[in-house]
This record gives structure tokens, sequence and C-alpha cells, in this order.
């Protein structure tokens, strides 16, 4: 018998785009009924890791760092999909993804979207 998946609301996708010569994207807005569950990289990018600026109220960003005192860091590359699994990411309302890290970003040479999904 074939296995049926459980009825739950729908998940959400969410574009962030960085912008030809920059490393930071534009805000996303996640919260308040969903949380972050998955990354899904461009076909093209320039190589680098993915971290993140938070916020709560979508005005006031800062990096984001987890309890360690680590920045939030999650290993990506060109056409990828990255399960999210950090509580550091979930949390966050609203978020920007930069390529690169807060000390070293990474200008991408191109527009490159980035598409985040959410669940409830």
């Amino acid at each position: 018998m074939p296995y049926t998946y459980p009825t739950t609301a729908p998940s959400r996708k969410h574009t962030a785009t960085i912008a030809s010569g920059a490393s930071l994207s534009d805000a996303v807005a996640i919260q308040p009924t969903h949380t972050l569950a998955g990354i899904l990289m461009p076909a093209a990018w320039d190589a680098a890791d993915l971290t993140f600026q938070g916020s709560f109220d979508g005005t006031n960003y800062g990096d984001l760092y987890s309890d360690d005192g680590s920045e939030v860091t999650i290993p990506a590359a060109a056409g990828r999909i990255i399960p999210v699994g950090s509580s550091d990411l979930r949390a966050m309302p609203y978020l920007k993804i930069r390529s690169g890290t807060s000390t070293t970003p990474v200008a991408q040479t191109a527009a490159r979207t980035i598409t985040l999904v959410s669940h409830p």
C-alpha cells in the first residue's frame, strides 16, 4: 500500500535575491505562522557558504550568531537543497542571506535568487 502523506497546512516558498555585485539579500519574512525548513540554492552560485542577518521586527537586523558565539554558517553550493534544522535560524521571523561571512563577504557576479521553504 502506498504511503499517504499527512495533510497539514501547505508549505510556503519565499525568495531572497542577492543583487549582482552584492553579498547580502533583501529581507524575507518567514514567520509568524511558519518556520524555515529548507533552502534551495540557485543553479549558478559563486562559491561561498551562507551566513545570515536576523531581525525580530523586520527593521533592525544583526549578524546571526549561535549561543556558542560562532556565526551561524551553512555550507552551500550551486543547485543544492539544504534542510534547515538549526534552531538559530528557525527562531528568526525575518532573515537576510549573506554570501560568505560577516568578515569575508563574497560578492555574487550576477543576481542570485535563493528559494526558502517554510512550514507551519
